[in-house]
């Protein structure tokens, strides 16, 4: 039976102190104490920003869930709070215009942050000095300089910063970690991760949403920073957190008419010792796709859709299919996972959803911008400590 417990080296912990680490790979761990929710009382979140398009999901969920509160929203924009409040019958009393306001008047253990990729700083930093954690839809920033800053907020404010990724939640994924880390694909030799779709206006999402996704200095980038972050994500948790010796990029734009400002077409070659990552990002697929295939010296593992493998191992004659494991509470859904690691029954370092993995990626994605605009490998140098 599959364990992400055991299979990450996970320790269950007191329920009444967490002990979070933020270093990145080969550092010194700095060791930091946070206080963990009750293991009975549910935890208390605030939505902070209603322009991205996936708060509609968690808008659906919150209320389901007997661990998970809702105690607050911030929107300034009154369109916004209007069709989220009558689509979802929401409080009105629920809404606030300020973040600060928020944060001093309901002191959430957590902010779930639904604003621009641009805005995960401020918020993150605002929402650690009153003590509450944050978990943000994916990538954690738009600059490695961004991604440094918040990793000091969490060490400076003894906070959890967690990052959600749909794909964390794929079984097929887990199984295919598995399968590497049981030692039965051999040494890691190649992953190849393709994550796209048609395109975002081409799938219809809200003005709201487009406008800042389709902007390089609120998004980070187009197609590379939307999907080129599930695979670097992928890759920091197979490596377990070894970051690439350098980083190729190539982008361009295939439909300038929809996306003049960002790219929607990308390609990252990731350079590891004895091994290589390609990421496949796109706003051009005629089909939705996010699948990985990992090639190690004896076999290999080849993920379909949320819950399948292809696999082929050494002296087999040919690959089979298998269905994952499901995954299985606290670590099934990003709800869950908040909950538990706020109630300290989740240690989160090398997770895919971890800060320390996600500082990784956000060195990959900075330098992959730097590779497209330049022309060139960008090589990776340690970050501060």
């Amino acid at each position: 039976m599959f364990s992400r417990q055991n299979l990450r080296s996970r320790r269950i912990i007191s329920l009444s102190l967490l002990a979070v680490v933020f270093a990145t790979p080969g550092a010194r761990a700095l060791q930091q104490t946070v206080p963990a929710t009750s293991a009975t009382a549910p935890v208390r979140v605030a939505i902070v920003g209603l322009v991205h398009d996936h708060i509609a999901g968690f808008l659906g969920e919150i209320p389901k869930h007997p661990s998970v509160e809702l105690v607050a929203i911030v929107e300034p924009d009154q369109a916004l709070v209007e069709k989220y409040s009558a689509k979802f019958h929401l409080r009105r009393a629920l809404f606030f215009t300020d973040l600060d306001t928020m944060l001093r008047d309901k002191k959430p253990d957590a902010v779930l942050v639904y604003t621009t990729i641009l805005a995960h700083r401020h918020v993150i930093e605002e929402a650690a000095k009153f003590g509450a954690s944050s978990m943000v839809e994916k990538p954690l920033s738009t600059t490695l300089a961004d991604a440094l800053a918040i990793r000091q907020a969490a060490r400076d404010h003894h906070v959890n910063v967690l990052v959600n990724y749909e794909t964390t939640w794929y079984a097929s994924n887990l199984a295919a970690y598995n399968e590497v880390h049981d030692g039965k694909l051999g040494e890691v030799r190649r992953v190849v991760v393709h994550d796209g779709h048609r395109g975002p206006q081409e799938l219809g999402v809200s003005q709201d949403f487009l406008r800042w996704l389709t902007d390089p200095h609120q998004n980070g980038a187009g197609a590379l920073f939307d999907f080129g972050c599930y695979g670097a994500d992928l890759m920091t948790w197979i490596m377990q957190g070894q970051p690439p010796l350098s980083v190729t990029a190539v982008t361009q734009t295939d439909k300038p008419q929809i996306y003049p400002k960002v790219d929607d077409e990308a390609t990252v070659i990731l350079r590891y010792p004895r091994a290589q990552a390609v990421l496949q990002a796109s706003w051009n697929w005629p089909f939705d796709r996010k699948d990985m295939e990992v090639y190690g010296a004896t076999g290999y593992a080849i993920t379909v859709g949320k819950s399948a493998l292809r696999l082929r191992l050494a002296g087999e004659t040919e690959e089979s299919k298998v269905d994952s494991p499901p995954l299985t509470p606290p670590e099934n859904d990003s709800l869950n996972y908040l909950v538990g690691v706020m109630r300290g029954e989740i240690q989160p370092k090398g997770d895919l959803s971890s800060l320390d993995t996600n500082i990784v990626v956000m060195q990959i994605l900075d330098a992959a911008r730097e590779s497209a605009w330049l022309g060139r490998t960008i090589e990776i140098k340690p970050l501060p400590q």
